[in-house]
């Protein structure tokens, strides 16, 4: 069945693009032009994906993020943008989204991207190719395919990339990851992308696993080098 992607964007020229790119790759496209609406479609549609521009009438786009995670937290989002100022990218990483592309954008930019987040969001494509795995240190316990993790025995809410970050720091303990590498393995980039979306998803990450965020216990910043998850003893 084809992923369904509900593409939230009021420039006409850039949905006719981007429903011409989609669907040509054989993905369901369902188009906005403004957010209110596709809040309203929301559950109708059941999107497997959204794409969301950040600069729309009314709503904004990071209004319509932020009430989209509420919706879903699980839910993908990858951002679309104009805009040159770090700040409305990062704000949009720390509201949820996984990835952003700034526009203008090429057909394989859009592709990859797509192709990449929706892989990643996909914890039931692990369950199909291995057998259970029970990830802990600590007071963390992941179960990546039932997509539950748990600190202090308290379930944590994370989004699809928080989630993939974790697992993944858990799955190499104490090696010190560089954020190119952790932009290869969790955001599967083929191209060279911006180091900044690891930055952000693991600032949101700490928040929700750190006793004290700004000195953390589990992920190290290496400065130079990048980061790494140590074991820490149970509170």
């Amino acid at each position: 069945m084809a992923k369904k992607i509900m593409a939230i964007e009021d420039d006409t020229s850039i949905v006719t693009l981007l429903e011409h790119i989609l669907t040509k790759a054989e993905y369901e496209v369902v188009t906005f032009t403004d957010g209110l609406a596709a809040l309203h479609s929301f559950d109708e549609v059941n999107p497997d994906l959204i794409m969301l521009d950040l600069m729309l009438p009314g709503m904004n786009g990071l209004d319509v993020c932020r009430n989209l995670q509420q919706k879903n937290p699980q839910l993908p989002i990858i951002m679309l943008t104009a805009l040159s100022e770090e700040f409305d990218k990062v704000l949009g990483l720390e509201l949820g989204a996984d990835d952003y592309i700034t526009k203008p954008f090429s057909t394989r930019e859009v592709l990859s991207r797509v192709k990449a987040v929706l892989r990643r969001s996909s914890p039931a494509l692990d369950a199909l190719n291995n057998k259970e795995e029970h990830l802990t240190t600590a007071d963390l316990e992941v179960y990546p395919q039932r997509y539950e993790a748990y600190f202090k025995q308290q379930a944590l809410e994370l989004t699809v990339k928080e989630f993939q970050l974790l697992v993944y720091f858990l799955k190499n303990k104490n090696l010190v990851l560089s954020r190119d590498q952790l932009l290869n393995e969790v955001w599967d980039f083929d191209f060279v992308g911006d180091t900044r979306i690891v930055d952000v998803h693991i600032s949101k990450l700490r928040e929700k696993i750190e006793r004290d965020s700004k000195q953390p216990q589990y992920i190290k910043t290496i400065r130079g080098f990048g980061y790494k998850l140590v074991e820490a003893s149970k509170a």
